[in-house]
């Protein structure tokens, strides 16, 4: 809220009590009191803008703005704006009304306005740089930074107006207008403040920096690196040293990159990053044959290193300084040696020997780290410098210094504390990595669950003093003992196996609920099992921040609309859009706390950050899955149609996504896997999930245009033979319809092609889209028919009555065409979703997304019939010389009740065979697999499975329901 002055102010006395409900939240009683001021005097709020406080005009749109009424409150906002107030109270009151408006370019007209009033200000001119900065306006940035530097000759205002030319040439479309004039004028700038020795922070040597490197000066940027003004750089651990690395690699200086990551590493041998310097500059100096010169210094950084010997010798060294340390050692050293072994490999190259077998440098690397989480993930890179003769010998060797203690009843030993723990863990998970796990037989598989559930439940006593948000010790137990249940299941095809991995996450989950990766596979699950209803609640408790609702949101997005959860649906598509569309403003937010502390090098990574989010492929999804939801779900087809969308703002003629500049931003890694590199995603499928997810989208995203199309075709007739046809833009419209749908021909075809490719991903990689099942259902042809159907009747307007038999007949055999298609996709929904047979519970949840899309094939349907009523009624005949096609739309609309009625019967069956399921009379198998308790956890996640079928079929009857009512009250 704005500044409220001093309160001896009888103004400030008048508007208390307004503040005081807007902070309150009680938005109706702040609009009535700023009423009652108002009505003491015609121009009171004249009276508060020359007493320097906001008018209650502007409290009041405040008010009206948090109440809905948004256009009362810009008419309120822009009726004090034209007053071009000057008193801070009021600019800030109108600032935080255009921002809640998302209109923050009205907010540089308020400041332009002051500024020109008051000229000398700096704070108006300050917040004028910044409403500018708000919206992007980097020409008047850089204006706006030199008037405020003449004002007050401060560095930080002149180099506002340096960085506001280099964000010019950032996002000028003409590279050659970037590097011949934005970028050259900003390094004259900088280059003035050099000369004069202006130059006082951190922030400017960088800004100058930024520019050179853009520029390709790179001699230059390195050389101010080195310099005097390279002493500023400090913020930083070895800023300097990473930035003249930067340049080194980009100038080929492959020998200073050597000597100065030579130097580091002495300094520091654990920082990876230099020693990865270190082998590039090495094997690039060998490739070129460099020799040292015969006299003076080999480089700048001091002396150069070109030979295997000299680098085996090197990273030999650091090790054995590792061996003798009495404190505990540093990894760097001996991953390093890994590292040189294996690029040595790739080489051809025999002097790998020197440096040890790979097998004891990683049985050394464990004696000294096996006890830390991270040892699987640095050991797990190198595994493929085993020979797959030495991984059980590998194994073996790493078991050996895992000290357990005595065998049990069960025959398993277990460890004494933590650290033993954790090397045990480590064993089972190099083991998996090793595909060890996985060459298992069933007998040995089920043995292997049986006992890393025994290490689990027997690692509980160690966490018993855990709060609810820390993880237990022996979770990872837990979680790879469901990744084999999961290896079963696909495998055999048992789901038994996925009940008993759910039911074992379950339990997980009850000891430690802040464990992500059991809420991530369990959310995976489920939504493979078609139980949307779980998810939801998963997904909340995970609270996904910020950019997260981007990278993770498709595991809940992809089946947000496809499982009849219709309600969870919408509010899960709303965690997603609530942060794309506050990306806006909270970057804007960003760039200027930027510009306000000098952290000039932030600031194209947050506009970059910003272009990337609105280029996200899931946010494209979102948003067309949000409307088509809408459109199937809520809007009325004989109310409120067109309205809804008009609100939805969707053009028909223009395509918003920006397929050629498209993000694919998901964390396919998310779930923790231990999977050998045969069985992990490759490159491969991360570009064919992308391609299969494009296309579903622009199958959508084409949908949702044909239909809204349909929607707003308008109601005004059009005389027939007429040439007057398109004065109506009803002839405009038809041509956009035939376009759409020729698009949605192309995509269809391209996405069979895709479909017949069959990708399998791995288990723990993307989801499948709901390409294969839209197509395998008939979803996509009945709709494509469907709208054909309209164009096909959009010819009724310009042919006469004798010429039209030929077309209706075609209509009428059209519409006996849908009707069957739909009672084709309507039997692919027969069957029971859940079933009981043999003692085991056995799910179908392709039956529940085939009725999903039937059921959005009935909307549409409806909105054809609906667009049917308005072209026939066009040309009223008399019932005589009534038109065939009356006759066939009448028979159409009749078994399309028929076949919603029967859809509707389905559905109750599904419903009263759901209901009887009795799942407690279910045997569960104990002893070998599964132990009573884990059965009860096993029980919970089959009722959670029960109980989200059933709220599906609810939601889909409802909507069934709603479907028959708008058939039988479309009537010609």
């Amino acid at each position: 809220m704005a500044a409220r002055g001093h309160v001896q102010d009888p103004n400030d006395r008048r508007l208390r009590p307004i503040y005081d409900y807007l902070d309150n939240g009680n938005n109706k009683m702040a609009i009535q009191q700023a009423d009652k001021l108002l009505k003491k005097h015609k121009d009171l709020h004249c009276l508060f803008l020359a007493c320097r406080s906001p008018s209650p005009q502007v409290l009041k749109a405040i008010g009206l703005q948090r109440t809905g009424k948004q256009d009362e409150a810009f008419s309120l906002a822009q009726e004090v704006a034209t007053l071009e107030p000057t008193d801070d109270n009021s600019l800030q009151a109108l600032t935080i009304l255009y921002r809640e408006m998302h209109h923050p370019e009205l907010v540089t007209k308020l400041y332009e306005a002051a500024v020109k009033k008051v000229p000398l200000s700096e704070e108006y001119h300050s917040h004028l740089f910044m409403a500018y900065a708000r919206v992007g306006e980097y020409k008047k940035m850089q204006q706006a930074g030199m008037a405020l530097y003449k004002i007050v000759p401060k560095n930080p205002y002149y180099f506002w107006s340096v960085m506001s030319l280099v964000m010019q040439a950032i996002s000028a479309q003409d590279e050659k207008l970037a590097q011949t004039m934005f970028l050259p004028l900003a390094e004259r700038m900088v280059e003035k403040m050099v000369k004069e020795e202006k130059i006082e922070a951190e922030a400017e040597v960088q800004l100058y920096f930024m520019i050179l490197e853009r520029l390709g000066k790179c001699v230059e940027a390195l050389d101010v690196v080195r310099g005097p003004l390279g002493e500023k750089l400090t913020s930083e651990l070895r800023s300097r040293e990473n930035k003249c690395m930067m340049m080194y690699r980009r100038l080929q200086l492959w020998p200073e990159c050597n000597a100065l990551s030579y130097k580091l590493l002495l300094k520091n041998p654990d920082d990876w990053q230099f020693y990865l310097s270190y082998f590039d500059s090495l094997f690039h100096l060998m490739d070129k044959s460099w020799c040292q010169p015969e006299e003076g210094e080999h480089c700048v950084e001091g002396p150069v290193q070109t030979t295997v010997a000299e680098a085996v010798k090197f990273v030999v060294d650091r090790m054995e300084e590792q061996d003798k340390k009495e404190s505990r050692p540093l990894r760097g050293p001996y991953l390093a040696c890994l590292e040189l072994i294996h690029r040595l490999r790739e080489r051809g190259c025999p002097d790998e020997k020197e440096l040890g077998d790979p097998l004891e440098l990683m049985v050394q690397f464990f004696g000294k780290f096996g006890d830390k989480p991270c040892c699987i993930t640095d050991l797990k890179i190198y595994l493929h410098l085993l020979p797959p003769e030495q991984r059980s010998q590998f194994k073996n060797r790493l078991g050996e210094l895992v000290p357990l203690g005595e065998a049990g009843e069960d025959g398993f030993e277990f460890p004494g504390d933590t650290k033993t723990l954790q090397r045990h863990l480590c064993v089972c998970q190099l083991s998996r990595a090793l595909g060890l796990q996985h060459a298992l037989d069933t007998e040995g598989k089920l043995r292997l669950i049986t006992e890393l559930k025994a290490h689990y439940h027997h690692g509980l006593q160690f966490g018993k003093s855990c709060l609810k948000t820390e993880l237990q010790f022996s979770d990872m137990y837990c979680l790879m003992a469901a990744h084999v249940y999961i290896d079963l299941w696909t495998e055999t095809g048992d789901e038994n196996m996925l009940w008993q991995c759910l039911g074992v996450l379950e339990e997980g989950l009850s000891f430690s609920p802040s464990n992500a990766q059991f809420k991530l596979l369990l959310l995976l699950l489920f939504c493979r099992l078609g139980a949307f209803q779980p998810v939801v609640d998963l997904y909340s408790s995970l609270d996904a921040k910020h950019v997260q609702h981007d990278t993770i949101g498709y595991l809940l997005t992809r089946y947000a609309g496809s499982l009849g959860q219709f309600a969870a649906a919408s509010q899960s598509c709303n965690f997603s859009l609530r942060f794309f569309h506050s990306n806006q403003k909270d970057t804007s937010e960003y760039i200027i706390q930027a510009y306000k502390y000098g952290a000039f090098e932030k600031i194209p990574e947050f506009i970059a950050f910003r272009t990337r989010l609105n280029q996200s492929l899931h946010f494209a999804q979102v948003r067309t899955e949000r409307m088509l939801l809408d459109l199937y779900t809520e809007a009325d087809v004989t109310l409120s149609l067109e309205e809804s969308v008009k609100a939805m703002g969707v053009c028909p003629e223009e395509d918003d996504i920006p397929w050629d500049n498209m993000r694919d931003n998901r964390d396919l890694t998310v779930l923790v896997s231990w999977d050998p590199k045969d069985r992990e995603l490759t490159e491969e499928h991360r570009r064919l999930s992308l391609e299969e997810e494009s296309v579903w989208l622009k199958v959508r995203s084409l949908t949702l245009r044909l239909l809204a199309s349909l929607a707003l075709l308008g109601h005004a007739p059009s005389p027939r033979n007429s040439d007057k046809t398109n004065e109506n833009g009803i002839s405009a419209k038809s041509s956009t319809l035939q376009t759409l749908l020729s698009q949605l021909d192309q995509t269809l075809e391209t996405a069979a092609q895709i479909t017949e490719k069959q990708t399998q991903y791995p288990f723990l990689g993307p989801p499948s889209s709901r390409l294969a099942s839209a197509l395998s259902s008939g979803s996509c042809h009945c709709q494509t028919s469907a709208l054909q159907l309209s164009l096909t009747l959009r010819e009724l307007e310009t042919t006469g009555l004798d010429d039209s038999s030929e077309l209706q007949t075609q209509i009428c055999n059209a519409f006996k065409s849908s009707v069957a298609q739909l009672q084709e996709m309507l039997s692919r929904c027969k069957g029971d979703v859940l079933e009981m047979k043999d003692g085991r519970l056995t799910t179908r949840p392709a039956l529940l997304e085939t009725l999903v899309f039937f059921v959005e094939v009935i909307k549409c349907t409806c909105i054809i019939i609906w667009n049917v009523q308005w072209c026939v009624s066009l040309c009223p005949l008399p019932l005589p010389l009534q038109p065939v096609v009356l006759c066939g739309f009448q028979e159409w609309t009749g078994s399309l009740q028929g076949v919603v009625t029967q859809a509707l019967d389905h559905v109750k069956g599904q419903e009263a065979s759901l209901t009887a399921l009795k799942l407690a009379a279910l045997t569960l198998e104990e002893g070998y697999s599964q132990t009573q308790e884990e059965c009860g956890f096993t029980r919970a996640a089959m009722d959670k499975v029960q109980s989200s079928y059933l709220g599906s079929l609810q939601e889909l009857g409802d909507l069934l329901r709603k479907r028959a009512d708008s058939l039988k009250s479309l009537k010609i």
